[in-house]
């Protein structure tokens, strides 16, 4: 895995000395672009660069020298693609700890070399206050600080793995038949079916059920949670759940508030914020009202608890077993988690675990990625 910082402070620092003037944020949205898009080839490298670092016309020609002499050129070579000497590769492949000898250009037009030998890249650029919220626990975070953080968390895409549908597609190489295409082209040929129109079912992205405990022990973390689920409820094929005492089915809720009220409307829609805990009632109660009836069948289901439970672990066990009987995967997401010295001691936590998928601690912002990545996971992993 390249370390992104370095290598755009290197790529940066190299169009500083060419004379375009490159500020930390640009470096910033140049690494950003780097770790969203992932790009392949050299041109998909130099599109993310002239993107985000490039803000004037007359910028271009002098950026082509710099990325040429960095990367190799702007061609899309397909011989090159993958080799040891493809730009692209050493973005998957190596750690860019120094920049291969640049040059710049002086004052009369013509290049020189900038070093004779590989310079170290600059000192890494210093975090913003986001960065550094980022890596902090959500239960240490001020309202204030859960707000800014709320316009990131707002921009995260939660994605399900795809799941054939009834509906079907027309494709070359399907296994069944389109009897009504393959009619309908015969028209065109005396009504003999001269050639067969074929399907396939059609990808749908798989339903998406949160659960999110709103106890007291929970409380930081369903208030910064729900600011993600605010973007869940409003995707297609979403449904946001709290429970504490009881189950309350926010998803009408936070489709109609807008990103600034939907925490308070949340709020009063949810009597038995920062009560008890009565997690193995509220999964009987969400099985056989929303499980049974096709909710759960063949979802992605995420309960959001740390396993604080005041009933029976055996009844919690029954409806965890009910509810993997029926859902696609089951992701438990326990802030607790985050500590090394973490045990599954409790006594709900323990009882749910043998039906779990995956468990992750989505504790803080940084690690709400862990979160995404197992949603959108292909197949079970229990």
């Amino acid at each position: 895995m390249p370390d992104l910082p370095e290598l755009a402070a290197s790529f940066t620092a190299a169009l500083h000395g060419a004379g375009i003037a490159v500020g930390p944020d640009r470096t910033r949205s140049f690494a950003r672009a780097l770790t969203l898009l992932a790009p392949s080839t050299t041109r998909e490298l130099r599109h993310c660069a002239l993107a985000t670092l490039v803000s004037d016309p007359e910028q271009i020609e002098p950026f082509d020298a710099v990325f040429r002499e960095v990367f190799g050129g702007p061609a899309d070579r397909e011989a090159q693609r993958g080799q040891p000497g493809d730009p692209a590769r050493s973005l998957r492949d190596a750690v860019p700890g120094r920049v291969p000898g640049t040059r710049k250009a002086t004052g009369d037009g013509r290049d020189r070399e900038a070093d004779a030998q590989p310079r170290e890249a600059p000192a890494p650029l210093a975090a913003s206050p986001l960065d550094r919220l980022a890596g902090r626990d959500f239960a240490e975070l001020s309202a204030e600080e859960l707000a800014r953080l709320s316009e990131v968390m707002r921009t995260m895409v939660l994605r399900t793995p795809t799941r054939p549908s009834r509906r079907r597609r027309t494709a070359h190489h399907g296994a069944r038949i389109d009897v009504r295409r393959t009619l309908s082209a015969s028209r065109r040929t005396g009504g003999y079916p001269l050639r067969l129109r074929r399907s396939v079912p059609r990808a749908r992205p798989r339903d998406l059920i949160v659960l999110c405990d709103i106890s007291g022990s929970m409380e930081p973390y369903a208030r910064a949670m729900l600011q993600l689920l605010y973007c869940a409820a409003r995707a297609t094929h979403a449904e946001v759940f709290t429970f504490a005492t009881r189950l309350t089915r926010l998803t009408p809720v936070l489709r109609r508030a807008g990103p600034d009220d939907a925490l308070a409307r949340a709020g009063r829609a949810a009597p038995d914020w920062s009560g008890g805990t009565r997690i193995a009632e509220c999964l009987a109660e969400f099985n056989e009202r929303f499980g049974r009836r096709g909710m759960a069948h063949g979802a992605v289901v995420a309960i959001i608890s740390d396993g604080w439970d005041t009933g029976a672990p055996a009844d919690l066990a029954t409806q965890m077993a009910r509810l993997s009987r029926v859902a696609h995967r089951v992701v438990w997401v326990n802030p607790r988690t985050a500590s090394p010295r973490y045990r599954p001691l409790v006594a709900g936590m323990a009882a749910a675990l043998p039906y779990c998928d995956a468990v992750v601690s989505a504790h803080n912002l940084a690690a709400l990625g862990d979160f995404t990545a197992v949603l959108s996971a292909p197949r079970r992993r229990r």
